[in-house]
C-alpha cells in the first residue's frame, strides 16, 4: 500500500531523511522553504534594503540557495537585492565547466552576475599552483585564496553581506574536523550562522540547519540546473575523511548531523585560554588573526618559489624568529649606548662578551655609568640572526628535496 503524505494525505513522493516523515513533493517544498525562512526570520540575518552577495559555485547547494532565496523574497517581501557572485579558480574541466551553469542561472533567476579570478586577484590559477606546489597541500591554498576572493569581490560589488550555502553537513564536517585538529579558535567561528569582524563583511549561511541529502532532493524534484562533478583537486582533501564519518553516523542515527552541530555550538572555552584577536592584515587589509595574513604568506611563498613556506611547522618556527627579531629591533633603537658604536662598555668592543654576559673590568663594566645589557642585546641579536640564517637555509634544503 502506497505511504501517504503525513499533511495533505495525498501519495508520499519521499521520506524525509531529516525526521522520517513522508511527503507528497508539494508539501516538501513548503516545508523545505519554510524551514530555512524561520532560520533567517529567528537568526535576524537580513534587514530590508540591503544587498546580498550570493556565493555562487554552481552546484547544488548555492544554486539551491540562490533559487530559495529568490522565493523567499518574493513571498515575504524581503526587499533584498540579490547578487550572484562566482570566484574562478582556475581549474580547467573542471570549474569553466561550473562556471557556464552559474552563467544559466543567472538567466534563469534574472539575477546580476560578477565572477572574480585568482589569476585577476593573486596572478596565479590553482593550475599553476599545483604545478609548484604539489598535490599535497592545494585544497589549503584554494582555501585561502577563495575565501578572501569572495570579500573582495563582495567589496567590489559594495554589497552589505555575503551569504554561503554551507549546510549542516558542512558544519557538522567541521566541527569534527576542528576538534580532532584541538583548533579551539575555529571551534566557535565555524558553528556561527553569522560571522563578522570589524570593518569585515558579515558573513550568513542560511542552510546551516538543511540536510545534504534533502537539498539534493529538492534540486532534483525542482529540476534545478546545477553542476555535479567533484574538484578533480579534493580526492585527498582532509575534510573527505570527516565527511565519510558522519554519512556513516548519519545511516545509524540521522540526527546526529544535527547534534553534532549543537554539540559544537554548547562548547564551553575556558576563559584562561587566548583565542587569537581577529584584526586587518597590514599587507592587504583583509581580515586576519595574525599580523600578515595566510592569504599573503602563502602568495608570498608562491612568488619566491618556495610554496611551503606558509604550510606546516616550517612557517609558524620561521614566524617566531621573525616576531622575536623584530622585537628585539625595536628594544634597540635608537639605543647609542651598543659596544659596537659608543664603545662605552667593555671597552669598546663584544671581545669581553662570554655566553652573553659582560666579562670586563669593573671600569669596563662601568662604561662611564652605563650598563652592559646594550652588550648582551646586541649579543643575543647576533645569535637570533645566525638562527635565522640557519633556518632558512634548511627551509630552502627541505624545499628542494
Amino acid at each position: 500500500m502506497p505511504r501517504k503524505c503525513n499533511l495533505c494525505g495525498k501519495s508520499a513522493a519521499l521520506k524525509r531523511p531529516k525526521t522520517g516523515c513522508c511527503l507528497c513533493k508539494e508539501c516538501f517544498f513548503y516545508v523545505f522553504e519554510e524551514e530555512i525562512h524561520q532560520t533567517i526570520v529567528s537568526a535576524k540575518l537580513f534587514t530590508e534594503g540591503e544587498t546580498i552577495a550570493i556565493g555562487a559555485s554552481g552546484g547544488k547547494d548555492s544554486t539551491v540557495l540562490a533559487h530559495v532565496l529568490k522565493v523567499l523574497n518574493s513571498r515575504y517581501n524581503y526587499g533584498l537585492n540579490l547578487i550572484l557572485l562566482s570566484v574562478d579558480e582556475g581549474i580547467t574541466g573542471y570549474r569553466d565547466d561550473s562556471l557556464e551553469t552559474v552563467k544559466r542561472n543567472q538567466q534563469q533567476y534574472d539575477l546580476p552576475l560578477k565572477i572574480v579570478s585568482y589569476e585577476e586577484l593573486y596572478g596565479w590559477t590553482m593550475d599553476a599552483i599545483v604545478k609548484t606546489a604539489g598535490n599535497k597541500n592545494n585544497c589549503t591554498f584554494c582555501g585561502v585564496f577563495r575565501r578572501q576572493a569572495l570579500d573582495r569581490g563582495a567589496m567590489m560589488l559594495k554589497v552589505d553581506k555575503i551569504v554561503t550555502g554551507h549546510n549542516a553537513d558542512d558544519i557538522a564536517e567541521t566541527v569534527i574536523m576542528n576538534v580532532l585538529r584541538g583548533d579551539i579558535s575555529r571551534l566557535s567561528r565555524c558553528t556561527a550562522i553569522t560571522t563578522a569582524s570589524e570593518g569585515m563583511l558579515p558573513r550568513c549561511k542560511p542552510l546551516k540547519y538543511t540536510y545534504e541529502k534533502e537539498i539534493v532532493m529538492y534540486a532534483y524534484f525542482k529540476k534545478l540546473d546545477y553542476f555535479s562533478t567533484e574538484c578533480i583537486y579534493s580526492p585527498n582533501a582532509y575534510r573527505g575523511f570527516a565527511r565519510a564519518y558522519i554519512k556513516d553516523l548519519e545511516i545509524i542515527r540521522p540526527s546526529s548531523i544535527i547534534d553534532i552541530i549543537h554539540s559544537g555550538e554548547s562548547l564551553a572555552i575556558k576563559k584562561q585560554i587566548k583565542l587569537p584577536v581577529q584584526r586587518t592584515c597590514s599587507r592587504c587589509h583583509f581580515m586576519s588573526s595574525q599580523p600578515v595574513c595566510k592569504a599573503c604568506v602563502l602568495l608570498e611563498g608562491l612568488n619566491k618559489g618556495v610554496p611551503r613556506l606558509g604550510i606546516g611547522k616550517t612557517h609558524k618556527e620561521r614566524r617566531k624568529m621573525e616576531e622575536k627579531l623584530s622585537a628585539l629591533k625595536v628594544e634597540t633603537a635608537g639605543d647609542n649606548g651598543c659596544c659596537q658604536t659608543s664603545g662605552s662598555c667593555c671597552g669598546g668592543s663584544t671581545s669581553n662578551m662570554v655566553n652573553g654576559q659582560c666579562n670586563g673590568t669593573e671600569q669596563e663594566k662601568k662604561g662611564d655609568g652605563d650598563t652592559c645589557i646594550n652588550s648582551t642585546i646586541d649579543a643575543d641579536r647576533h645569535s637570533l640572526a645566525h638562527s635565522h640564517t640557519h633556518l632558512s637555509n634548511t627551509i630552502n634544503q627541505q624545499v628542494s628535496l
